[in-house]
């Protein structure tokens, strides 16, 4: 061995390396800012070290049995200089961690004015770095300028006790009584593409025109069953406390003699004088409201994302009847075969989400 030190523990077929050679080794495996191929051999050293078979660190490694046995024997004869490039091969390293460092610090620090986000060119432009290095820093700190998500944090006083109510309402319906999720899917547009769709064909997507003609709205007013995942509906051309006191009728002609508890959210129609009066001479409706920017836990919510994707983004419609048409013909399709959505967090799972974060600085 060319390096000093006490031979550590190994097994008998085990490379021989001493404390300090590990400890190296084991700090190049790890490193970002050496070159990859400095980082293949020190793996492969730490793992012959542990007696692993030349095939097994081949496959763990991704490079060939020769290639192992080749920096096997140079370290056993050379040590930690026996990993070392032989003079003039391969092509030095140009960045080290202090340039590291300068592209996560100047990428989380954001463009100067007139832009809202660095791309891989005018980051690249900007440091003097190649746009490969760029991205290949951004891959591995898991860094995505392009992407952008969004979140809302309500604001409702209540909103603790409307999640554990409506929670529990999922989780432990009440004995004899039935759940069902309301709400009103409106100002749906019987859109109409300016030319005939082409249908998918072998090695070619369905297309259709980025333009349409606009024929007309409708509202679609639903019940969910939560229990059966069977749906009420009913068209309407507006959506007003008249029309939604008329469908709540009709849910209650639908579920007769049965204590119902329904979800629905903080719109205005639903709380007007004259619900509030109707409802009054029917004890046996309870009225269960999602909290401010919390319609997401209306389970009614996500049955109208499958209609939307299922039956009218991509659909052709030249009136509101045809349109109304598909919307009535996947809903019969639908209540033939229907299933109850599955609601896995509780309470306190919510809450550990949806309350206020902390940001320090200051937030444009």
């Amino acid at each position: 061995m060319a390096d000093n030190g006490q031979v550590a523990n190994r097994p008998a077929s085990a490379l021989p390396i001493t404390e300090q050679q590990r400890i190296e080794l084991e700090a190049r495996a790890r490193s970002r800012a050496i070159a990859q191929r400095d980082v293949q051999r020190a793996k492969v050293i730490l793992l012959a070290a542990e007696g692993v078979p030349n095939h097994e660190i081949a496959t763990r490694t991704g490079c060939s049995q020769p290639t192992v046995r080749l920096w096997r024997s140079r370290f056993g004869s050379g040590g930690m200089a026996g990993l070392e490039e032989l003079e003039g091969r391969g092509h030095p390293f140009t960045y080290n961690e202090e340039d590291f460092a300068r592209v996560i610090t100047t990428t989380l620090k954001g463009p100067p004015a007139g832009s809202t986000h660095w791309s891989t060119r005018t980051l690249a432009d900007h440091l003097g770095m190649s746009r490969s290095t760029v991205q290949r820093i951004w891959r591995e700190h898991r860094l995505q300028p392009h992407r952008e998500s969004t979140f809302k944090y309500s604001n409702d006083p209540q909103l603790e006790a409307k999640v554990t109510d409506i929670v529990g309402l999922y989780l432990n319906p009440p004995d004899k009584a039935l759940v069902l999720c309301l709400d009103e899917k409106t100002m749906i547009q019987a859109l109409d593409r300016t030319q005939p769709l082409l249908p998918m064909k072998p090695g070619q997507m369905a297309r259709h025109t980025h333009d349409y003609v606009r024929n007309g709205t409708t509202d679609l007013f639903a019940a969910l069953d939560v229990a059966t995942g069977a749906i009420t509906h009913r068209f309407y051309e507006q959506h007003r406390a008249i029309e939604f006191l008329d469908f709540l009728k009709l849910v209650v002609k639908t579920y007769p003699r049965k204590e119902l508890h329904l979800i629905l959210d903080n719109s205005s129609t639903h709380e007007t004088d004259e619900v509030r009066i109707w409802l009054g001479k029917r004890p046996r409706i309870h009225l269960h409201f999602t909290p401010t920017s919390g319609s997401w836990m209306n389970q009614v919510e996500t049955w109208f994302s499958l209609l939307s994707s299922r039956a009218i983004r991509r659909g052709a419609f030249k009136s509101v009847h045809a349109l109304r048409d598909a919307i009535q013909c996947f809903l019969d399709a639908w209540n033939d075969e229907c299933h109850p959505f599955k609601w896995v967090k509780t309470a306190d799972d919510i809450m550990a989400k949806a309350k206020r974060k902390d940001f320090n600085g200051s937030v444009h």
